[in-house]
């Protein structure tokens, strides 16, 4: 397979009407990344050297997203919406470059796998003109029916000119194609529009090529591979199948999920094995996870790299540019938001860290937070290794506690600490003897007052 060049042609001109959207359909997530991204990974991911996207409705917007997401891809737009053999016909130009297979998807098929495109490559590198992707289901209405005479693909028929028998078949289409690259001109371009809509259809080609004395096949994958995603509801549905295959692809990896049902990834998570993770934890979008973590419920992760052996959460809270390195401890209602906190440094509860550096060893005590930020700017707060802020510290940033330094618990920090000094913020405790059993008379009195009154 890796001598045969291949072309992805991937139909995203879906609109964003029944998905109740601005948005084009296609750019909608599933696990953090647009479903038409995760088409491109999964063309690319099957050897595909070559993406053209045919996009239609919110061309603009998709030539933006396509800059991210595939920015080696040829954009080309369906000016009309004339059926799918018309719309793969809009990428002409990059057929016409001579690729060995040429694959057509479609941008709202996020669940698509790519052992199915190879297994379907396979079979063109085999001598197959035409490969379709068909799927079985006990549902089987309002699809195309694959109708198969002696192990080859004899027609796609679509439901409403299905006869009786036909109707009952279950095998039936997902849409999703391999062409041979050196007949794919030529039979995309003998479809006809001979039909109530006036449109040219892209099942027509396995009768086209049949006529022509070409070998035309189907290839079964799951009906997850060929699930199109028309609404929110559909989405949400994707989004399930997705997640159930992330957590036992975790699993199998070695990582404990104690209810793997509460635990989303995102596409890009990377998590080590020997890893623990509670219940409801959710992993944003670039979020790495060494082996050895424990992750305890209820803590959320974006952009966040957290190294081998450390204890997060529970309730814990990372926000991009938080890095953990070896055996930290973040604990309960603590969040990190662009710091790095160094080996074996605990902040065990109820703080910010927030544009620092917390050094190795060093100890942040409840209540503490990085004042980072004057409404304009942000400034960078720096924690010396071994050092320890006491309870209820506000370290006003610019502001660095040097090595081993100590920071009286209560104590509001305006100016750099050296190392292992000892610093005081606080107001002096100023203690009169007998006031409070007058203030408690005084305000006896006027609560006494007002209840006459």
């Amino acid at each position: 397979m890796t001598s045969r060049t291949c072309l992805s042609v991937i139909l995203a001109a879906g609109e964003g009407t029944r998905m109740k959207s601005a948005m084009p359909k296609v750019l909608h997530p599933v696990a953090g990344l647009p479903m038409v991204a995760h088409v491109v990974k999964a063309a690319e991911a099957s050897g595909a050297d070559a993406i053209a996207l045919v996009v239609g409705h919110g061309a603009d917007a998709m030539r933006k997203a396509a800059e991210k997401l595939a920015p080696e891809a040829d954009i080309f737009v369906q000016e009309k919406r004339l059926g799918t053999a018309h719309a793969v016909l809009a990428a002409r130009a990059a057929i016409a470059r001579g690729h060995d297979d040429i694959l057509v998807m479609y941008g709202d098929t996020p669940l698509i796998d790519a052992d199915v495109l190879l297994t379907a490559r396979e079979k063109l590198a085999n001598g197959a003109a035409v490969v379709v992707i068909g799927f079985r289901t006990d549902r089987p209405t309002g699809y195309g029916r694959l109708i198969e005479k002696d192990g080859k693909l004899a027609a796609i028929r679509e439901e409403k000119d299905c006869t009786d028998e036909e109707r009952r078949i279950t095998y039936c289409n997902s849409g999703i194609m391999a062409m041979a690259g050196n007949h794919a001109l030529a039979l995309l371009d003998a479809v006809g529009n001979a039909n109530a809509k006036g449109e040219y259809y892209l099942t027509d080609i396995v009768e086209i090529a049949r006529a022509k004395g070409l070998d035309v096949v189907a290839t079964e994958a799951s009906f997850e591979n060929a699930l199109g995603i028309n609404n929110r509801a559909e989405l949400a549905a994707a989004e399930a199948i997705w997640q159930a295959r992330r957590r036992r692809a975790a699993m199998l990896d070695g990582v404990t999920l104690i209810a793997p049902e509460t635990v989303f990834f995102s596409y890009d998570t990377e998590i080590g094995p020997d890893t623990l993770v509670e219940p409801n934890v959710v992993f944003g979008p670039g979020v790495k996870i060494g082996s050895n973590v424990t992750v305890r419920g209820f803590s959320h992760f974006e952009q966040a790299d957290v190294a081998d052996g450390c204890q997060v959460g529970p309730y814990a809270r990372l926000r991009p540019g938080a890095k953990l390195q070896e055996d930290v401890h973040v604990g309960n209602f603590v969040e990190v938001k662009n710091t790095t906190v160094e080996r074996g440094a605990k902040a065990n509860h109820l703080a910010y860290l927030g544009d620092g550096r917390v050094g190795a060893g060093a100890n942040i005590g409840a209540g503490t937070i990085f004042c980072n930020y004057d409404g304009y700017r942000k400034f960078f707060t720096d924690i010396g290794a071994g050092a320890f802020v006491g309870s209820n510290s506000s370290l006003v940033a610019p502001v660095a506690i040097g090595d081993r330094a100590y920071v009286a618990s209560g104590s509001v920090i305006t100016e750099d600490v050296p190392e292992d000094a000892l610093a005081f913020g606080r107001a002096r405790q100023k203690t009169i003897p007998g006031k409070g059993k007058e203030l408690r008379e005084r305000f006896a009195d006027a609560a006494k007052n007002k209840r006459s009154g």
